[in-house]
């Protein structure tokens, strides 16, 4: 599928700022479903950017204004063709017991997306949910289908009910909250059954058939990694696995660490934040 995609983040301030810095995660990678036909980043007010590539492979894009101003606009553009993932057919058809055995020899390579963080702590609630899915016996790829499912169907998708850095334990107690509380309650369960496990930021179709849930905004999954270091991807939001209508643009261990835009200003007033993402298809002809 062909997708042309477009992202603002409308930064508004109740005084002007004097200076402003951004961390933009926001291009996207090259990977075998996707193919990246043409991108680009526009800052407004526009000033000077450098690129780097962060600990987990993102090209992260830093932007400085020290002029005076009233507002800031990101505005990311891209055109991606996507294709579906291949499934590790043999990967998924493994014991969870099995699995965990073939990860343990490659803990160089998985230690990172072993660990708790504070945004995706492990234990507590995700004990419980850990020892009755991801049982020793149970095959690896109907454990993943069904704690996808489970969560789609015991957490109540309600923009609001969280905010940005609400613990996940408020997320467990309420069970109510958006894709990215999702997502973390996915990696701590996957974790404290000694699954690694991924957040990924990107977009998905915003219109089509079967219109999917938390496509006005960026919208968060996960990665699971399988034994042969093969990733597949789930989105817990709605209870699928994804593909051809998913873009990836960032990942890492939480959403902390694959933030699409974050950053700091110098200025005595406060700030108000608007997001707004479409991802349309386009007519694909080879």
């Amino acid at each position: 599928m062909l997708f042309d995609v477009i992202h603002f983040t409308d930064y508004r301030y109740s005084h002007p700022v004097s200076e402003a810095y951004v961390e933009a995660r926001l291009t996207p990678p090259r990977r075998k479903e996707q193919e990246v036909l043409g991108h680009r980043i526009e800052f407004s007010p526009q000033a000077d950017t450098s690129n780097y590539v962060d600990y987990f492979g993102n090209t992260t894009t830093f932007y400085s204004m020290t002029l005076r101003h009233e507002r800031l606009l990101v505005t990311n553009r891209m055109t991606v063709r996507t294709r579906s993932p291949e499934k590790p057919g043999e990967a998924l058809a493994l014991t969870v017991a099995e699995a965990r055995q073939i990860l343990a020899s490659s803990l160089t390579d998985v230690f990172d997306y072993l660990q708790p963080t504070p945004a995706v702590p492990t234990g507590g609630s995700a004990m419980d949910w850990a020892r009755k899915i991801f049982r020793g016996s149970h095959l690896i790829g109907e454990a993943l289908l069904t704690l996808n499912r489970m969560i789609h169907e015991r957490f109540a998708y309600k923009p609001g009910a969280t905010e940005l850095h609400t613990p996940l334990a408020t997320v467990w107690k309420t069970r109510e909250g958006v894709c990215q509380d999702f997502a973390h309650v996915m990696l701590s369960v996957l974790r404290t059954a000694g699954l690694p496990a991924r957040y990924v930021c990107g977009y998905i179709e915003t219109d089509g058939p079967g219109k999917l849930v938390g496509s006005v905004a960026t919208h968060a999954w996960v990665e699971v990694m399988l034994p042969g270091l093969q990733w597949i991807a789930l989105d817990p939001t709605n209870n699928q696995c994804c593909g051809e209508r998913h873009v990836t643009v960032a990942l890492g261990r939480d959403f902390e660490d694959a933030s699409p835009v974050r950053g700091t200003f110098k200025g005595s007033g406060t700030q108000h934040m608007k997001v707004r993402v479409t991802m349309k298809r386009l007519a694909d002809t080879p």
